[in-house]
């Protein structure tokens, strides 16, 4: 059987892009924690992941590898800020990064990512959602 490309998407792909994801905002949350920064300048670094992810998974190189590689690094985005947050605030309680996610309410985590981050954060952000969008191509 000839070893061809195909266009129908692999059945590992959506596993393994968020298998990917959890571990890089996991990974961007240990090392927030341990320099006590919000190491916005991963995010980039992650989008480039989920799109490397997805061509290594064989995803067929159209709108949808796109939009999943947009859609996991803007979750890998939202979830290492919402596990750096916890990470924080559980400190002071004696509590570990994911139990303290699970006891802090999603407004008070939106109010402290807020603060948390500034202007070159957002940009940071922002050119992770482009780098992701044009290296899924």
């Amino acid at each position: 059987m000839p070893d061809h490309p195909t266009s129908a998407p692999r059945w590992y792909a959506l596993p393994l892009l968020a298998l990917g994801a959890a571990g890089f905002a996991a990974a961007w949350m240990l090392l927030a924690l341990a320099l006590d920064r919000q190491c916005s300048w991963l995010a980039p670094l992650a989008a480039l992941d989920m799109a490397l992810l997805l061509k290594l998974a064989k995803w067929p190189a159209a709108v949808s590898r796109r939009r999943l590689a947009l859609l996991a690094s803007a979750g890998v985005i939202a979830a290492a800020n919402l596990l750096i947050v916890a990470g924080q605030v559980g400190q002071n309680f004696g509590l570990r990064p994911w139990e303290s996610a699970l006891k802090i309410g999603p407004s008070y985590a939106w109010l402290l990512a807020g603060m948390a981050n500034d202007h070159i954060d957002l940009l940071f952000y922002v050119a992770a959602l482009l780098v992701a969008w044009r290296a899924a191509r």
